[in-house]
């Protein structure tokens, strides 16, 4: 293309341009009424839109790690005599799935019957918060279709169960149609993320109550703390059960063994008979066989209580839960800009080309 051409061509853009910027300045008037419009509708949608509150949590969580023949369980083996074979080798489970573990639907449900204090004389299951919670107008106008349908359905269908007591048999998990809402509601709102380079766990909650959202966060911590726990000591913990049981089995075997080796003693004990003193012999190994594995039993459970200690990981609350004291999410002066901005765009387009564009298709009806 010459260079006249192009000289041409950005004298008509810079014409376009100078026609575009006279037209617009030419509804000034418009344009004012529309920013009043879209600032009224920023407002109303501001003011429709429920506050609320975030809060977090950081935690830093041990990590599952191989600790056969150190730590607690590995001096008391080293003590005693015995080993440290028992619960050897890396966690199944560790910090690393606190996101899986809070979001799973056996968690979210025991957290729906803690207790929220909502004020000073108001308190409540979170379940029961939960359905006291609003929502913008217009979700309510967006549900009426299905709200009439449900209705509808209700009338021909079978009564739903309500008992919360039931919600799990056989290891299948059986809601409410309210209580799914309420799971989903809460797989959105509490979550937990994880670096997996430094292990650090963020807890996240936001509900529209800064209190009873630094209240849920709290629990949900302690009771992420409390599930790794008893998983991590669950298999220390049947050990020494077991253990336990088999020391007082021994034990009492050791006793009665004891005792017979005594009385016969006592009743044989002024006989030199070669029958009497192998009957002694074989009374006084049967004693001291019992006594080594009483002792070997005694030995291995000492070291399975100090296992179960071993076991439990140890969480360091970096950012403990904190009422937050401003909302969160976009603020009042964001909607109000970015509705008036959306109100000047939307009628310089129409203007401009929506307007021509309308003439022309009912022209050509």
């Amino acid at each position: 293309m010459s260079e006249k051409a192009l000289e041409k061509k950005a004298e008509e853009m810079e014409i376009d341009l100078l026609d575009i910027l006279r037209r617009i300045i030419a509804m000034r008037r418009m344009l004012y009424k529309a920013t009043i419009v879209g600032i009224i509708i920023g407002v109303i949608v501001s003011l429709s839109i429920p506050k609320q509150y975030t809060v977090n949590v950081t935690l830093s969580p041990e990590m599952g790690t191989n600790k056969a023949g150190n730590g607690i369980a590995g001096l008391a083996a080293s003590f005693l005599g015995g080993s440290t074979a028992i619960g050897e080798g890396t966690d199944a489970l560790n910090a690393s799935l606190s996101s899986d573990i809070v979001s799973s639907t056996p968690f979210l449900l025991e957290l729906l019957n803690m207790q929220v204090v909502v004020d000073e004389d108001n308190q409540k299951t979170l379940s029961t918060y939960l359905e006291d919670e609003s929502s913008p107008w217009w979700s309510y106008l967006i549900g009426l279709p299905g709200m009439a349908i449900n209705g509808v359905k209700l009338l021909f269908a079978d009564k739903e169960l309500t008992n919360a007591a039931n919600w799990q048999h056989s290891g299948v998990i059986n809601l409410t149609k309210k209580e799914k809402e309420k799971v989903a509601f809460l797989k959105k709102n509490i979550t937990a993320s994880i670096d997996k380079k430094t292990a650090i766990t963020n807890v996240t909650v936001i509900l529209q109550d800064p209190r009873v959202a630094a209240v849920v966060a709290d629990s949900v911590v302690h009771r992420l703390q409390e599930y790794i726990i008893n998983y991590r000591t669950s298999k220390a913990k049947e050990d020494c059960a077991y253990l336990e049981k088999l020391f007082e089995e021994r034990k009492q075997e050791y006793y009665e063994i004891q005792k017979k080796y005594a009385e016969y003693v006592d009743t044989h004990d002024n006989l030199i008979l070669q029958s009497v003193r192998a009957e002694q012999e074989r009374l006084q190994n049967d004693m001291s066989l019992a006594y080594q594995v009483y002792s070997q039993v005694a030995n291995q459970l000492q070291v399975a209580r100090a296992k179960v200690q071993e076991e439990k990981p140890v969480f360091a609350v970096v950012e403990p839960a904190v009422i937050p004291l401003k909302a969160s999410g976009i603020s009042s002066k964001v909607y109000i800009i970015l509705f008036g901005f959306m109100a000047v765009m939307c009628t310089i387009g129409w203007m401009l080309l929506g307007k021509g564009m309308w003439t022309n298709f009912r022209a050509q009806l």
